[in-house]
């Protein structure tokens, strides 16, 4: 049985399942970064937590975490509407292939729909085949004409 929950980033079981799952998707050849260690993981709830439009979506999956999306809601200029930013989907080894990740996906088609967005954006590795698979077959395609994900660290 599949549910969700958002998450309440002042419950520790939020919090732990929170650490958990992204430590989990950052040691991931995906991922491909350090997990975080206590002082981080506290400074990431805290800043997700402050953040005026983080939300954690976690989906069960019998009762346990099985996975999770970090988003933000953008606004678009172009459409004079807000829309959804999925910046992280996690879902543990031993839930793939359970249709966790569309799950989630769907719940957030369902509840962008239901507060008006006009859209959902994200971000793939264009190696990461499995998630190109599943987001095409949820309706993501390449913008048209395609855009770029750049970056400027600082």
């Amino acid at each position: 049985m599949i549910s969700f929950e958002f998450c309440d980033f002042k419950n520790p079981a939020h919090q732990e399942a929170l650490c958990f799952l992204l430590n989990h998707y950052m040691e991931d050849p995906m991922g491909d970064h350090e997990p975080l260690d206590a002082p981080q993981q506290a400074k990431l709830i805290e800043g997700l937590d402050q953040h005026p439009t983080a939300e954690v979506l976690f989906v069960l999956y019998d009762g346990k975490y099985a996975g999770l999306t970090t988003t933000f809601i953008n606004y678009s200029t172009f459409n004079l509407k807000p829309y959804l930013y999925i910046h992280d989907v996690v879902v543990l080894d031993e839930f793939r292939g359970k249709g966790i990740g569309r799950a989630l996906i769907n719940e957030w088609k369902s509840i962008s729909k239901a507060r008006d967005y006009c859209k959902i954006t994200l971000e793939v590795r264009e190696d990461n085949h499995n998630a190109l698979h599943l987001y095409n077959s949820l309706g993501f395609v390449d913008c048209d004409p395609k855009m770029y994900f750049w970056t400027c660290k600082l």
